[in-house]
């Protein structure tokens, strides 16, 4: 029970549950994510750490970057946010994020689009 607390709490916060969205369609790097949302680098990492600290989020490191993909292992909070994934259609704010990940190249910083060529 503790574990579908930890979800719905972490839900509940818009730019928490936008990162889970984002997380869903690929794993992305934190500058790609505050690029895509439009926040600071610093906010966005502090919400990693929590959505890392509730297992929901995991990260791996990749030379001098990490990237984060989607961790969410039990079976109905998967089926809630494939759920939303289906209809993001009713979710204009969440469809313009996942129309940005197609493009998350173009949201790398400079030094990841340096250590890519």
């Amino acid at each position: 029970m503790h574990e579908l607390n930890q979800f719905f709490k972490m839900l509940s916060d818009e730019t928490r549950f936008r990162i889970i969205m984002l997380l869903y369609y690929d794993d992305l790097v934190v500058c790609q994510i505050s690029a895509i949302l439009a926040l600071s680098q610093p906010k966005v990492s502090k919400h990693l750490t929590k959505l890392r600290d509730t297992e929901l989020v995991k990260n791996c490191r990749k030379d001098q970057f990490v990237s984060y993909s989607l961790n969410i292992q039990d079976p109905a909070m998967q089926q809630i946010i494939e759920d939303i994934a289906q209809n993001i259609d009713h979710y204009p704010e969440l469809k313009k994020d996942v129309e940005k990940v197609k493009h998350k190249d173009d949201y790398l910083c400079e030094e990841k689009k340096q250590s890519k060529n």
